[in-house]
Formats: structure tokens, sequence, C-alpha cells
């Protein structure tokens, strides 16, 4: 058996094989499998092996009763199991005929160049960006795309009047196929797991402001901890990000939450985390008592860009009054921090983003503002973490657990009312 620890990115199993996989599994012994599968015993052997090769463990116990899963096998098959039942349920839901094929052989049937074909052209709006995109030949790119459609007796592609798209019933197709093929790579993450080798790679989007702050405080810890692991960031607003996810481009989002109920998403709410009205040390509002909106609109307002929360709030909170003057709008907490700290400009920050800015910021004693909204995690319903993305999780949780029991000054500074709030126990944080 190879000794080369498996990459996600470098592993290349077809679909064809990974079913062989799941039928052996399932049937407990290669001829039965073959049977199943309609292939020799011999090419059932074959397509095991070079899985195994690939994966550089062997998955499966040979006894003369038949063929079992071992540790490693139970691992792989777990991934494999949520890998077809969400493209047979992707199949059923794109409505193919479900003729003399069951849907299960022609799931097994998809390839991935497919699939990749069929995400690229959603994805670049065009077979001719589609092609670019891939660095493929658009010939190669059509042939492909046909070979989907012929395949699964289903039209996918319509024509307009600016070329070849995917049809609408594609987009979706497209996109719970490409959540199909990240158990794949979650699949060969968990088994270099259980060899020891910890890694993998976790995608977080991290919402403007809070989102970024929580990360900055995590970072340093996780890719200690782990350092095989790789962790991309994507920064930007919450419609952005949480469209991701759904798409499967981000493992999980960090921020204040949105709506209480998305379809298809799981919000994890963590701490509850007022907004408060913030300015530099010794501006002229920070001893005043009594603040109303009036003493705030007479001071110009650093805001946010349009549909933020930042601004959404900021804009409940003037309603129905004369407005103050906010010629700038950012969601930049740097760019934010150096446009207070030299001027008596006012912004609004949450309690959370407030604790990382004391040395250069403080809170104006007005209050409360309601609603308040809450610092958490959305991942997407039935998403099934790796080890390396449940620590990821657990780590960010530990943090804002330990980041939020010490806030008395913060408390005393806005009047007992605006402090974060913790909804996880820090006794017991999963």
């Amino acid at each position: 058996m190879g000794s080369d620890k498996a990459r996600a990115d470098e592993f290349s199993a077809s679909i064809r094989h990974l079913r062989v996989f799941q039928s052996v599994a399932d049937l407990q012994g290669f001829q039965r499998a073959s049977e199943e599968c309609h292939l020799s015993q011999p090419a059932v052997t074959q397509a095991i092996a070079k899985l195994e090769e690939q994966l550089g463990v062997p998955l499966l116990v040979r006894r003369a009763s038949g063929s079992y899963l071992n540790e490693f096998g139970i691992i792989f098959q777990r991934r494999m199991q949520r890998l077809f039942t969400q493209i047979e349920q992707a199949l059923a839901e794109l409505g193919v005929p479900t003729g003399p094929i069951p849907i299960s052989q022609m799931a097994s049937r998809i390839t991935r160049p497919q699939i990749r074909s069929l995400i690229a052209i959603v994805e670049n709006g065009s077979f001719a960006q589609a092609a670019r995109a891939l660095g493929v030949s658009q010939t190669s790119l059509q042939r492909s795309a046909r070979d989907l459609e012929r395949t699964l007796r289903t039209p996918l592609y319509i024509q307009t009047a600016s070329g070849i798209v995917a049809a609408q019933t594609a987009v979706e197709f497209s996109r719970k196929l490409k959540l199909a093929l990240r158990e794949i790579d979650w699949g060969v993450d968990e088994v270099e797991a259980a060899r020891g080798n910890i890694g993998g790679e976790i995608i977080v989007g991290a919402m403007l402001l809070a989102g970024s702050v929580v990360l900055a405080s995590v970072i340093n810890e996780f890719v200690s901890n782990y350092p095989n692991a790789r962790i991309r960031i994507q920064n930007g607003n919450a419609a952005d990000l949480l469209s991701e996810l759904r798409t499967g481009d981000v493992d999980v989002v960090i921020g204040l939450l949105r709506e209480a109920h998305s379809a298809g998403l799981v919000h994890k709410p963590l701490a509850e985390t007022p907004y408060v009205v913030v300015g530099r040390h010794s501006h002229p509002l920070s001893e005043k008592r009594g603040i109303t909106l009036d003493h705030l609109a007479a001071f110009e307002w650093v805001i946010g860009t349009p549909g933020s929360s930042r601004r959404m709030r900021f804009d409940e909170l003037f309603a129905g009054n004369c407005p103050p003057r906010a010629r700038i709008e950012t969601c930049s907490l740097p760019t934010i921090r150096l446009l207070l700290t030299h001027s008596d400009r006012l912004t609004l920050l949450t309690s959370y983003e407030l604790l990382y800015e004391e040395d250069a910021l403080t809170a104006v004693p007005f209050g409360p503002i309601e609603p308040v909204p809450c610092l958490g995690l959305t991942m997407r319903e039935n998403w099934l973490p790796t080890q390396l993305q449940t620590s990821f999780i657990e780590l960010v949780q530990k943090r804002i657990v330990g980041s939020l029991m010490p806030v008395t000054e913060l408390t005393r500074a806005v009047g007992g009312m605006q402090a974060p709030k913790l909804l996880i126990s820090p006794a017991n944080r999963r």
C-alpha cells in the first residue's frame, strides 16, 4: 500500500469506482458487487485496488465469508453514502425519467468532468466563458455537456440571443452536485485524520467587521494546533456569503446573524452583542448624561454600506428625526478606527467589536439600541463537518466565551445595559 498522504485536490477516483466501492461495502463481497454493478469480478477488484492506492490505506478486510469495511473503510463509506444520496436526490428533483434505468444506476453514470462542465457553465454564464475558465476548447466542453444531457435524458441548456446557457433547472441541479462532490474531498480528509494527519482545507466566510474580529482572535491558535491545515477566508457582506454557503464555496459563515430562518441554513447563536454608539476617547459626548438623538445628530457619522446590518440599524435609529451628516460609508474596521480617533465623528459598533477597539475607541452612554443582534455561526442543513471543521467551530465558541467573560469595563461604560451576553454555556460549548 502506498505511503504518500492522500490530498483531496489530487484524488481522481471516478464516480463509477466510488459506486463500486459502495456496492462492495453494502453487499460485503466482490462477487455480489460485480453482479450489481454489471462488471467482471477482476474489474471490481481492480477498481477497489486503485481506490485504496489513491487513499494510501486499505479499506476492506478480506475473509472467506466476505469482504468487510475496516476503520478507514467505515469512515470513507459514510461519505460515499452521502455523496450518492445527494446525487440521487438531485436527479429526482431535476425530474429525470425513471424508465428502465434506476436513478441509482444513472447516478453512477455521471462523470466528474461532466459535473465540472455543468458547474463551469452555470457559474460563468456561457459555454465560451466556461471553456476559458476550465482551460479547454469549446468543442470539448460542449461534448461533455451534451453527454450529460443524453445520460440524464433531460435538457439542461437553452439557446438564447447571446448563446447557449444553462436552463434555470440546471442551475439548482449544478448547486446540488457541487455540494455532493465536496463529500469526496471531506472523505479523503477524514481518512487522513484517522491516519494521524489532521489537515485539509476549511473555507470560512467572515462577515464584515464582526466576523473578521472573531477570526482575528482564532486563526493563530488554529493554525498552530493544526500545522497541516489550510484555512481560506472569504470576506463579504451577508447576502454574498450566505449565497456562497449554499453553493458549497464556503463551509461556515461567522458574523451577525440575519434572518431567524433561512431555507437550507442553520443559525447557531453564540452571543447577543448590542449596538453601541462609539467615538474616540475624550469625545465631547463620552462623559455626558441624558444624551438624545439631537445630541448625536450634531456630529458627523461614519455609517455602514447600503444593505449592511450596521447601515440598517443607523437608518432605524434616526427614522423620523433629522439624521446627522454622514458622508463616509464603510465596513472596514481599520478605516473606521482611523476616521474616529482623529475627529469627533461617531459610528455604530457592536459591543463585541468594541471589546477589541477599547484602546482607541469608547462607547458613548446612549441606549439601549433595539433590536439586539446575535453574533454566531451559519451552516448548511444536514452538513456533516470533518474533525478539522468541528475543531474550528469549537475554537470559535471557546474564543467568544473567553473574550466575553471579562466585560466589566464595557458594562460600566454603557450603563450596564449594552454589554455582550453569552448564549452558550462556558462549561458546555458543543
